[in-house]
């Protein structure tokens, strides 16, 4: 194109959108002018908006005045609104002189403008775990029920804000895999250290199952008497049961999420539970033929890695996958143990698992060590393992004894030996007489249990559910541990709920569920 032709193009378009601007302008006033005129009228026409009323910053419910909170989570930076106060109660509520200690409470209100009277507990799992710190994670399964009920939140003492029996003396780097090795005296230093910092603040007897069920129906009447809707997840289906024992005039409805039965010794047989769940994983993996062709046999490559890190164990590096700095780890047969252990708790980490362990049996760790740090960093926040010792060693140690038939499993008897030798060290509360007696009640009850299970499987849910009248067990298939958040279960769970009516409950839309192929690479399954 000639210089002439790009002039006149030029010239062309200038013109254009010179005649376009005195166009538009010719038909408009100008901005002072059109200011001027309409002014005054939208001043006389338009009323004045109200200043939206302010938010309260308090909420009254019984004797209880609660301010406006935010609920978090360690390593998060989300956080859920709610209504909170400082609860006080005894430690020792035999002793009038008792040490005072605050509990942490906290309501989440109704959508409802009027809520329904009966209130719904959360009962966090563990022992361990605080109520408060897990609602980040278990909120969306209770939408629905929020329509209509406030939801309770007490952190169980010796947890989260409530007095917690931590120990930073003991920190171990956010790596909860470990499960003691043949160093049980190493073991028992590291307890006697906690203990050592616990007790300056805390006394480890009373914070059990027992007390801290008083607590909470400390926590009932003072927020007016209503009745609870109880919701227990692992740990807190023991607390459940407990509170329903001795308080079945304050309960309304009870769902058991994983749950274990009073008359179970937590501990006993979580060797045979875990190998029983990786049985069923791993027959998924042999039963389809790709996954076959690429790791044959699974279980028999675990047994040949524990065989392995038995007779050569030795301590190895990987990149952290979050922040790529190099951890050194040690690889035994326990480790390993710890880490196979955790892997099983969810379908899509199970999936994973004949994987990372082919890996690991090439010699590269990182797979399985790098995902098992991903989710003990997300446990460390989370747990209380003061709290939890005090807990076993007062209502399951005496009774924990070594199985034979156990020996030789992945997880063996070492889970057995670590419980014991901590309880000879960590002070032991009372256990009530009928502490392990069988669950009696006619209450509406649903029980929800995970195929795959690793601790609590689902036998243990018909056990429950042998001594109950008005009762209801939903099986997951394909899943493992916790499954209030799996498929369709937060309409069921708000279902219920509303109508406190398992057998009448329409649960056919968990059919749907099912298990997370077995990875064949990291890309995923095969199409």
């Amino acid at each position: 194109m000639s210089g002439r032709n790009v002039l006149r193009i030029v010239v062309v378009v200038a013109a254009v959108g010179w005649f376009g601007w005195r166009y538009i302008h010719s038909h408009e006033k100008p901005l002072a002018q059109a200011d001027t005129a309409s002014a005054p009228a939208a001043a006389a026409s338009a009323p004045a908006k109200p200043l939206p009323p302010a938010k309260p910053k308090t909420w009254k419910v019984g004797s209880l005045t609660l301010h406006d909170c935010e609920l978090g989570r360690p390593g998060s930076g989300i956080t859920k609104e709610a209504w909170c106060t400082t609860f006080k109660v005894p430690e020792n509520r035999a002793d009038p002189h008792s040490r005072i200690i605050g509990l942490k409470l906290a309501l989440v209100r109704s959508d409802a403008a009027v809520a329904d009277k009966d209130m719904v507990v959360l009962l966090a799992g563990g022992p361990g775990e605080a109520a408060t710190a897990s609602w980040q994670m278990v909120a969306p399964a209770f939408d629905g029920v929020l329509k209509h009920h406030d939801v309770v939140l007490l952190d169980q003492r010796g947890t989260g804000g409530s007095n917690p029996l931590s120990c930073t003396s003991t920190d171990n780097d956010g790596d909860d895999t470990r499960v003691a090795g043949p160093d049980l005296d190493q073991l028992r230093k590291e307890v006697q250290s906690c203990l050592a910092e616990v007790s300056k603040r805390a006394d480890p007897r009373y914070y059990t199952t027992t007390v801290a069920v008083q607590d909470l129906e400390d926590v009932r009447k003072a927020l007016g008497a209503p009745t609870f809707d109880l919701v227990g997840v692992s740990y807190g289906t023991r607390m459940a049961q407990q509170y329903l024992m001795h308080h079945p005039d304050a309960v309304r409805s009870v769902v058991l999420d994983s749950p274990v039965p009073n008359q179970t010794v937590l501990g006993e047989d979580f060797a045979a539970n875990l190998e029983h769940a990786l049985k069923l994983d791993f027959a998924q993996c042999t039963a389809n033929p790709a996954c076959k062709k690429r790791f044959g046999d699974p279980m028999q490559t675990l047994y040949q890695l524990r065989d392995a890190l038995r007779a050569n164990p030795h301590t190895v590096s990987f990149r952290d996958p979050q922040t790529w700095a190099t951890v050194t780890r040690p690889l035994n047969e326990y480790a390993l143990a710890g880490v196979v252990r955790m892997f099983a708790y969810t379908a899509e980490t199970a999936a994973l698992l004949p994987l990372s362990i082919d890996a690991a049996a090439h010699g590269d760790v990182a797979p399985l060590l790098g995902q098992a740090k991903l989710l003990s960093g997300d446990l460390s926040g989370d747990m209380n393992n003061g709290m939890s010792m005090s807990v076993i060693c007062s209502e399951d140690a005496d009774l924990l004894k070594p199985r034979p038939e156990d020996a030789n499993t992945i997880l063996g008897n070492h889970l057995i030996d670590a419980i014991k030798t901590e309880c000879s060290v960590w002070p032991h509360g009372t256990r009530p007489a009928n502490f392990h007696a069988p669950l009696k009640s006619d209450k509406p009850i649903l029980i929800l249990d995970g195929e795959r299970d690793p601790v609590t499987p689902p036998a243990y849910g018909k056990t429950i559910l042998a001594g109950l009248g008005h009762a209801r067990q939903l099986l997951f298939k394909g899943q493992g541990h916790s499954e209030l958040s799996r498929g369709c279960m937060p309409k069921l769970l708000t279902q219920f709920i509303d109508k406190a009516d398992p057998k009448g409950l329409d649960a056919s839309c968990l059919d749907r569920l099912g298990s997370t192929p077995t990875f064949i690479d990291f890309n995923g399954a095969t199409p």
